[in-house]
């Protein structure tokens, strides 16, 4: 197939620190390419792949003109692509599919990975599209709401679990992970992510002073009220450390060492791909019931799905009972690269189908 992948331009696939979507497209298109498959990926002018790069976008990406024209230069090149290529794949903005959305002998998927979805653009981009434009979700419960007769699964098959709506999981590479098969009994607790309060960080926090164990704290900083209000007064050389960003060797490095990581979220997670990174590792996830975590977490296999502070206690006293290997071989065959490359795929190939 002729597949055309975009993005937004804000940050270069692969990415070194932050950005869950450009590492889920930069596996996808590598996946793809080696199936030998055509890819054109429209992103960010740094990007490195093997791809046809169409690069676009300049910083800062703010304002209504930058905007506008970062749009246009997508869905201007994809009208003059319509005939040479089979499908379209994205994973940006759904106004840069606006010229070609009457194109209704041209299929186009529309994925998300945010907690907002746009139902207002949804819905007038269907009455143009017609049956050519499909969405996939990163977990179910983030259009399950608006379609009642959707319910979180496992498959990742092309029928869909709602009206045009199917649920394909974020994943990760897990050659990139190395396996631990071990840690002792002093190992830390991690927390990784953004420094903000829906993050929970302030709760990681609590946790492992309740538990007296020792959290290592890795992200950027989002919120830098939030960090100097919540986060700082509480570190010190010892039990609670800050390690700043991470680049992808010292995030294997951590999560291969932790006893669990820690998702003591206060939003609904779209999914968290670190969960998933850290489940590569061997390492089980300790999450509060809240957005994707009882969907990427299997309680009592990869980890604890806990209501509160005082159940995410009590998960920690109960690490130990889950074998590391048990952890990454449930995670890979629900997250691994191939397994993600094949739902889009599989996807491609019905849609592609249907159109003729």
């Amino acid at each position: 197939m002729r597949i055309a992948v975009t993005v937004d331009p804000y940050i270069p696939i692969p990415p070194r620190y932050y950005g869950g979507i450009e590492r889920v497209v930069d596996f996808l298109v590598r996946g793809l390419l080696e199936r030998g498959h055509e890819v054109t990926l429209f992103a960010h002018p740094d990007t490195e792949t093997d791809a046809t790069l169409v690069r676009y976008g300049v910083p800062p990406h703010e304002g209504l003109w930058p905007r506008v024209r970062e749009l246009w230069q997508v869905g201007a090149c994809l009208y003059r692509l319509r005939r040479r290529i089979d499908i379209v794949h994205s994973f940006g903005r759904l106004a840069a599919l606006l010229p070609v959305l009457p194109v209704r002998s041209l299929p186009k998927l529309q994925s998300y990975q945010r907690d907002v979805l746009p139902m207002k653009g949804i819905r007038r981009a269907r009455l143009m599209a017609g049956g050519s434009l499909k969405f996939t979700a990163c977990s179910t419960q983030m259009y399950a709401c608006r379609f009642p007769e959707a319910r979180a699964t496992e498959s990742m098959a092309p029928e869909a679990t709602a009206p045009e709506w199917t649920t394909v999981y974020n994943g990760v590479d897990f050659d990139k992970y190395t396996f631990v098969p071990f840690v002792g009994p002093a190992a830390p607790l991690a927390f990784l992510g953004r420094i903000e309060h829906i993050k929970g960080t302030h709760h990681a926090i609590a946790l492992a002073k309740a538990t007296r164990r020792q959290l290592l704290i890795a992200g950027n900083v989002a919120d830098q009220d939030y960090f100097d209000e919540r986060v700082a007064p509480e570190l010190d050389d010892d039990t609670i450390r800050y390690l700043g960003p991470v680049d992808d060797v010292q995030k294997n490095e951590l999560l291969g060492r932790s006893a669990a990581l820690l998702m003591t979220i206060d939003w609904e997670e779209p999914f968290g791909i670190v969960m998933a990174e850290a489940m590569a590792c061997g390492t089980p996830v300790i999450g509060f019931a809240r957005g994707s975590v009882p969907e990427v977490v299997r309680d009592g296999v990869s980890g604890f799905v806990v209501s509160g502070l005082p159940d995410a206690a009590s998960a920690v006293h109960q690490l130990a009972s889950l074998p590391r290997e048990g952890v990454r071989r449930d995670a890979q065959q629900r997250f691994g690269a191939d397994v993600i490359v094949s739902a889009y795929e599989s996807l491609y190939e019905a849609m592609v189908e249907s159109s003729r």
